[in-house]
């Protein structure tokens, strides 16, 4: 069981590669053992393109006899034929003798078939192995898949008294250019990022991936402007409307947010990024659409009126946050938790 487990961590490392870049699919990641030794080693890279277990197989090289190996997946492998051949033929034709994989696909087409598939022609399976860290890494897909909505995360920076803006004259940014570079690295996790009009009108915000964070095999997300007063009502010149991603810039006029949501996960979208002001934020908090929360804190007090969440009542119920991470960013922290439902 530890080996088994060892090994299911290089298939996550593998895995975690392609966060971001295989909507609608899920990233998946392989490793092929023969002899206590990796031979071979894959990740799902793009939605059509071969899925973790073919480019494991392909990159043991040509000629491989991998009859009697083992082939760790992070998911159970499909076993139906959609853009792809089904990874339960491959794993036959090679003649792996043994199939360890984490969590279940939550397909209905997929979900328990391998294990038949596979278990009739002899092959040993073992499901379950890390089945957690292997769950976490497809949450947004699996939410998708049973929800018909995405995982959200709701992401601000802020100041130690909530704020999200400065005095006027001190300029737009609250955090460093460390904490910056991360907020890019968010951005490139996630398939749409959603703001409202408002902040397009006072930001102007690119709501692009740019900097070290930005990967040439990454489409740039859609970029989703919610607004009640329409397309007119919008900045004609606004970087979202005129830079060369403009055809990944969508309007939702008068959409509930819900709406909009499955609206983005009827595109295949599986993880949308909040980024906008404060009265937008709670709203989508308070309607229980938010997963996930990542704020960004600056080492300074502004007193200004935009709060991160908004001002108001209370919410009913206060939202306790779980799989807490904290990490230093120059002078700046970024806290980043799962809500916990």
């Amino acid at each position: 069981m530890m080996m088994d487990e060892n090994f299911m961590q290089l298939a996550l490392f593998e895995a975690r590669k392609g966060l971001g870049l295989t909507c609608p699919n899920p990233p998946v990641g392989s490793v092929i053992v023969r002899d206590g030794e990796v031979i071979g080693r894959g990740w799902h890279r793009k939605a059509g393109g071969p899925h973790a277990e073919r480019e494991a197989i392909k990159n043991t090289g040509e000629g491989t006899n991998l009859t009697g190996a083992t082939i760790y997946v992070t998911l159970e492998p499909c076993s139906t034929c959609g853009r792809t051949a089904a990874c339960t033929d491959a794993i036959i034709e090679a003649g792996f003798s043994r199939v360890v994989y984490g969590s279940r696909d939550v397909n209905p087409d997929h979900i328990g078939a391998a294990d038949e598939i596979l278990k009739s022609v002899g092959i040993e399976v073992v499901s379950g192995i890390l089945e957690e860290e292997c769950e976490e890494l497809i949450r947004g897909f699996s939410k998708r898949m049973l929800m018909g909505l995405p995982w959200v995360i709701a992401k601000s920076a802020m100041s130690l008294d909530g704020r999200i803006t400065r005095p006027e004259g001190e300029g737009q940014w609250l955090t460093g250019a460390e904490a910056r570079v991360e907020a890019h690295r968010i951005r490139a996790e996630v398939d749409a990022i959603v703001v409202g009009g408002k902040t397009v009108r006072r930001d102007d915000p690119s709501l692009s991936i740019r900097g070290e964070a930005y990967r040439s095999d990454k489409e740039q997300p859609w970029r989703v402007v919610l607004t009640h007063s329409g397309r007119e009502n919008l900045p004609v010149d606004a970087v979202v409307f005129t830079d060369e991603f403009k055809d990944r810039t969508l309007i939702h006029e008068d959409m509930s947010l819900e709406s909009s949501l499955r609206e983005l996960a009827e595109r295949g979208c599986n993880t949308v990024l909040l980024e906008c002001g404060g009265v937008l934020m709670r709203q989508f908090l308070e309607q229980g659409l938010v997963d996930e929360v990542a704020v960004f804190f600056a080492p300074m007090l502004t007193g200004g009126g935009d709060f991160g969440f908004g001002v108001g009542e209370h919410l009913k119920k206060s939202l306790a946050l779980e799989k807490i991470q904290v990490k230093q960013l120059g002078d700046d922290v970024l806290f980043r938790g799962v809500v916990r439902r």
